[in-house]
C-alpha cells in the first residue's frame, strides 16, 4: 500500500543492517528459483501408490553451481541483536552522530521490525509488506507525475541545504520504485546527503510528510485509472468475441442455405446427410484451429512479457554498476584521508602540552569515525557485488525460459501446420463421393490418417500430450494390459477402443479445463483444511486428475475413518501385521491362493515377484486380524488391489476398513453375503422405477440380471468396466459412499437400454449383459447419466428399502435353515437317505 511505501526503515546497529539485507536477498533468491519451477507439481501431489513409479520424471532447471558458490563466499556472517520487532521499536532512536553516511542503520531497523511482525502475523501480511521482483515493476510515469516528482525532489533539496542540525541522511537504495527519468546521479545524492548531515530534522520531516501524502494521492489516482483501463479492455475483448461468434453464425447459415439450394435438386437423401456430417466436421476443425490460435497468441504475449522483464533487469544491472563505481570512488577518497590522518598522528606524537593532546584526541575520534565509515562502505560493496551476481543469474534464467517458450511455440505451430495440411487433403478428396468399393485417393488418405493416429511418437513433449491422449501401448497408466498377447481379434478390438477414446478426447477436449479447476481449488485450500462442499463434490464427480488422485483418496479415507484412527494405538497397522506374520489365522491359506488371481491383467500383480503382491498380502492379513468375523472374503483382494495403485499399505488398509465397516451394511462380506443379497433386491426396485421398460423386458424373458450385477456391487465394478471409467467411479465412491454404486449400475443399463431392448430371447440378452460394460467408453456421458438423468436419488430411500428387504431375506434364510434341519433329522431316521451326504459335510 502507499502508506507502507513511504515508511523510513532504521536499524539499531550495522550488524542488524547487514543481517536483514542478507535475509531479504535470500528471500528474493528463493522466490526467483520458485518462479522457475512453479509450473511443476509439488511433491505432495505425486502418486504415492504403485502407479507412482510409472510417472515420468520432472525436468527442473538446475541452479548455477558457480553462482551458488560465489553467493556463499560473498555472504556476510552476521546475526541479529536481542532487540527485534516491537521491542526495538519501543527503544529510543540511536545517536545520529555515530551513524554511517548512508544511514544503513535506520533502514535495517525498520526491515527487522517488519520481519518480526511478519513472523507473528499471517501470510496475507507477508504479501502486503514485502515486494518481490514482479511486484516492484511499475510502468513509466506520465509527464504530469514526472513533473510533480521532480518538483518535490527539488523542494526537498532546497530545504535540506537551508536547514541546520540534521545529523543523518537516508541513502536512496530504492531504485526499483524511482522512475528512470527522475533518478538523480549518484554523486548528487551523496552530496545532498552530506548537506543534510548538518541540517535540522524537523523541516525535513514536515516536507517528507507532505511529499508522502502527495505521492500517496498520485499513486491512488494512478491505480484507479489503471483499474478502469483494465476493465475497459476486458469489455472490449468480450464485445469482440461476441461479434466474432455472430459473424461465424451468419457465415455458416449462408453457406448452408447456398449449399442446400445448389445440391438439393436431384441429390439422394443419403448424400445430403453425408454432406451435413462433413459440414459438422469442418466446423469442429475450425473450432480446434481457433483454440490453437488463441494458445499461440497467449504464448506470444508471454514471450513479450519475458522480453520486458529482461530489459528491466538489464536496466537495474546498469544502475547497480553505476552505484559500485561511485562507491569505489568514495572508498578511495576515504582511504586517502585515512592515510593522511595516520601520517599526521605519527608526526605529532612527540607533543606533550595539553592543547596538542586535545587536538590529537579529536583527530583520533575523527579517525575512528572514518574507519567506521570505511567498514560500512566495504560491507555495502560486498553486498552490491553479491546483488550483481544474483541479477546476472536471474537474467540468464529469464533468457533460458524465453528460448524454451520460443521452441515450444515453434513446435506447436509446426504441429498445427501438419494437422491443417492432412485434413485439407482429406476435405478436398471428399468433395467428390465415390460409391464403388474400389480403392480411391480419399480412402487412402483416411487409411493413412488412421495409421498416424495409432502411432506413438517417442519424442512427444508433455505439453503436446493433448494431441495423442490415449496411445495404443501394452499397458495403460494404471498398469492394466490393453492388448492381449495371443488373440488377434482381441487386438483389433483393443485398437478400435483406443481409436474411439482418441476420438472422444479430440471432440470434447475438456480435460485441460478440469485440470485448471483442480489446480485453482487446491491452491485456494493450501493454507486451510479441505472441507466437504458442493464445489468439491462437483469436481470429484468430474474426475480427479491422475497427479492429485493419491492425495484426494487419502483425504477421503481419513474423512470416513477418523474416529477409528483416533481410538487406535500408534502403529496399529504394523501391530496387526506383525501379529498376522507371527501367528497365521485360518484366512491366511485362502489369501495366498487368491493373490495371483486378483488382477492377473495388471503388471503390478501379474507374478509372485511383483511389488503389489507383497503389499496386497500384508493388507489382507492385517485386516483379517482386525475383523475376525469376516477374516477374508473373495472380493476384498480386488478392493485392496485397486486402492494400492494410489495409496501406501497403511492407507490402503484404512481404505478397506472404510468400505467394509463404514460404507457397506453388516454381513456384506460374510459367508452368507446377506447384505449383498439385500442390495440386489433394492437394485431391482430402483430399476423398475428408473427404467421401467428395461425392467419389463427382463421380466418378459425371465432374465436374472442380478447374476451380473452381484459382482458389480461386491467389488465396486473392478474388471467390469474400462480402467478410465473405473477410477472415476472410485473417485465419487470414496467421497459419497455406496449410493454411487446404485447410480452407476443404473447408468450402465440406461446407456445401452435401446440395444438391450432390441434383443428378443433370453440367451442373447444374458450373453450381451456379460460383456456390454466393456464397450462403454464415454466416461463423461456415463457420469452425466448417473448424476443428472437419474435424479432425485435420496440415500434415505435406499436405507429404508434395505431395512425392508433385510427382514424378508432373513425370513427366507430362516426357512431354508429349518428345511435343512428337517432334512438332516429325517435322514438320520431313514436308512435310504443316510447315505446322502452334502458337499459341506463332506468337506468338514
Amino acid at each position: 500500500s502507499p502508506a507502507l511505501c513511504s515508511r523510513v526503515l532504521q536499524a539499531a546497529t550495522r550488524q542488524d543492517t547487514t543481517y536483514w539485507l542478507q535475509e531479504l536477498q535470500q528471500k528474493r533468491w528463493e522466490y526467483c528459483h520458485n518462479l522457475d519451477s512453479r509450473t511443476s507439481p509439488t511433491p505432495s501431489d505425486f502418486s504415492k501408490g504403485l502407479v507412482a513409479k510409472d510417472s515420468p520424471d520432472l525436468s527442473i532447471l538446475s541452479q548455477n553451481a558457480s553462482a551458488e558458490r560465489a553467493r556463499n563466499i560473498l555472504a556476510v556472517e552476521t546475526s541479529p541483536t536481542d532487540l527485534v520487532g516491537e521491542q526495538a521499536a519501543s527503544q529510543p532512536a540511536p545517536v545520529q552522530g555515530s551513524a554511517i553516511n548512508f544511514s544503513l542503520k535506520q533502514w535495517s531497523t525498520e526491515i527487522k521490525n517488519s520481519m518480526s511482525s511478519l513472523r507473528k502475523g499471517s501470510n496475507e501480511n507477508r504479501r502486503s509488506i514485502f515486494y518481490t521482483t514482479e511486484e516492484w515493476e511499475l510502468l513509466d510515469p506520465t509527464p504530469k507525475d514526472l513533473e510533480d516528482s521532480m518538483a518535490l525532489e527539488e523542494k526537498r533539496k532546497h530545504l535540506a541545504e537551508g536547514s541546520k542540525g540534521l545529523t543523518s541522511s537516508a541513502f536512496p537504495f530504492d531504485f526499483g520504485r524511482i522512475p528512470h527519468k527522475a533518478r538523480r546521479p549518484l554523486k548528487d545524492m551523496i552530496g545532498s546527503s552530506k548537506h543534510r548531515n548538518s541540517s535540522d530534522s524537523s523541516p525535513t520531516e514536515c516536507c517528507s510528510g507532505n511529499g508522502n501524502r502527495l505521492v500517496s494521492e498520485l499513486q491512488l489516482k494512478y491505480q484507479s485509472q489503471q483499474e478502469e483501463l483494465e476493465k475497459l479492455k476486458k469489455d472490449l475483448l468480450s464485445q469482440k468475441e461476441l461479434v466474432r461468434l455472430l459473424q461465424q453464425t451468419v457465415r455458416s447459415s449462408q453457406y448452408d442455405k447456398y449449399f442446400a439450394s445448389r445440391l438439393c435438386e436431384g441429390v439422394p437423401k443419403d448424400t445430403l446427410e453425408l454432406l451435413h456430417q462433413k459440414d459438422d466436421q469442418i466446423l469442429g476443425l475450425n473450432n480446434q484451429l481457433e483454440k490453437l490460435n488463441l494458445e499461440k497468441d497467449s504464448l506470444q504475449q508471454e514471450v513479450k512479457n519475458l522480453k520486458c522483464k529482461v530489459g528491466e533487469l538489464n536496466e537495474r544491472l546498469g544502475m547497480l554498476m553505476e552505484t559500485i563505481q561511485a562507491k569505489d570512488e568514495v572508498i578511495m577518497k576515504l582511504s586517502r584521508q585515512l592515510s593522511e590522518c595516520e601520517d599526521s598522528t605519527s608526526s605529532q606524537s612527540g607533543a606533550i602540552n595539553s592543547p596538542m593532546a586535545t587536538c590529537t584526541n579529536k583527530e583520533l575520534q575523527e579517525l575512528d569515525r572514518l574507519k567506521d565509515n570505511l567498514q560500512g562502505y566495504k560491507t555495502q560493496n560486498k553486498f552490491l557485488n553479491k546483488e550483481i551476481l544474483e541479477l546476472s543469474t536471474l537474467r540468464r534464467n529469464a533468457e533460458a525460459r524465453e528460448r524454451e517458450w520460443q521452441a515450444k511455440y515453434t513446435s506447436l505451430e509446426a504441429k498445427l501446420c501438419q494437422i491443417e495440411s492432412k485434413y485439407l487433403i482429406l476435405l478436398q478428396e471428399m468433395k467428390t463421393p465415390v460409391c464403388s468399393e474400389d480403392q480411391s485417393p480419399a480412402r487412402e488418405v483416411i487409411t493413412q490418417l488412421l495409421e498416424d493416429a495409432l502411432k506413438a511418437e517417442p519424442n512427444e513433449q508433455p505439453e503436446q500430450a493433448f494431441f495423442k491422449p490415449h496411445l495404443v501401448s501394452e499397458y495403460d497408466i494404471y498398469g492394466f494390459q490393453t492388448i492381449p498377447e495371443d488373440d488377434d481379434e482381441e487386438k483389433l478390438v483393443a485398437k478400435s477402443r483406443a481409436l474411439d477414446l482418441r476420438s472422444l478426447s479430440l471432440s470434447e477436449n475438456r480435460e485441460i479445463s478440469t485440470g485448471v479447476k483442480w489446480e485453482n481449488y487446491l491452491a485456494s485450500t493450501m493454507n486451510r483444511e479441505m472441507m466437504r462442499c458442493v464445489e468439491l463434490k462437483n469436481l470429484i464427480r468430474s474426475g480427479i486428475p491422475h497427479e492429485h488422485r493419491s492425495k484426494m483418496w487419502k483425504w477421503c479415507v481419513n474423512l470416513h475413518v477418523k474416529k477409528f484412527k483416533d481410538s487406535a494405538v500408534p502403529g496399529y497397522f504394523q501391530i496387526l501385521l506383525q501379529k498376522a506374520l507371527e501367528k497365521p489365522n485360518p484366512a491366511s491359506k485362502q489369501i495366498e491362493l487368491d493373490l495371483l488371481r486378483t488382477l492377473p491383467n495388471n503388471k503390478h500383480y501379474s507374478s509372485p515377484t511383483s511389488e503389489g503382491i507383497q503389499k496386497l498380502r500384508n493388507v489382507l492379513l492385517a485386516f483379517s486380524w482386525r475383523n475376525p468375523d469376516i477374516g477374508y472374503c473373495q472380493g476384498l483382494n480386488r478392493l485392496v488391489a485397486i486402492a494400492l495403485l494410489y495409496l501406501e499399505q497403511e492407507d490402503a488398509f484404512w481404505c478397506l476398513v472404510t468400505i467394509v465397516e463404514v460404507f457397506m451394511p453388516r454381513d456384506y462380506y460374510t459367508k452368507t453375503l446377506l447384505g449383498s443379497q439385500v442390495d440386489q433386491r433394492v437394485f431391482k426396485d430402483l430399476l423398475s422405477e428408473k427404467l421401467p421398460r428395461l425392467h419389463a423386458h427382463f421380466e418378459q424373458y425371465k432374465v436374472d440380471y442380478t447374476l451380473i450385477t452381484f459382482n458389480w456391487f461386491l467389488v465396486v465394478f473392478v474388471d467390469s468396466v474400462v480402467s478410465d471409467i473405473l477410477f472415476k467411479i472410485w473417485d465419487s465412491f470414496l467421497y459419497e459412499g455406496p449410493k454411487v454404486i446404485f447410480r452407476f449400475a443404473l447408468a450402465l443399463f440406461k446407456y445401452k437400454e435401446e440395444e438391450i431392448l432390441k434383443l428378443q430371447d433370453s440367451m442373447s440378452i444374458f450373453k450381451y449383459l456379460r460383456y456390454f460394460t466393456r464397450t462403454i467408453l464415454d466416461a463423461r456421458k456415463l457420469t452425466a447419466i448417473a448424476f443428472g438423468d437419474l435424479n432425485p436419488f435420496p440415500l434415505r430411500q435406499i436405507r429404508n428399502r434395505r431395512a425392508y428387504h433385510l427382514e424378508k431375506v432373513r425370513l427366507e434364510l430362516t426357512e431354508l435353515e429349518a428345511i435343512r434341519e428337517d432334512f438332516l433329522r429325517e435322514r438320520e431316521t431313514c436308512v435310504e437317505k443316510r447315505d446322502l451326504i452334502s458337499d459341506d459335510e463332506e468337506d468338514s
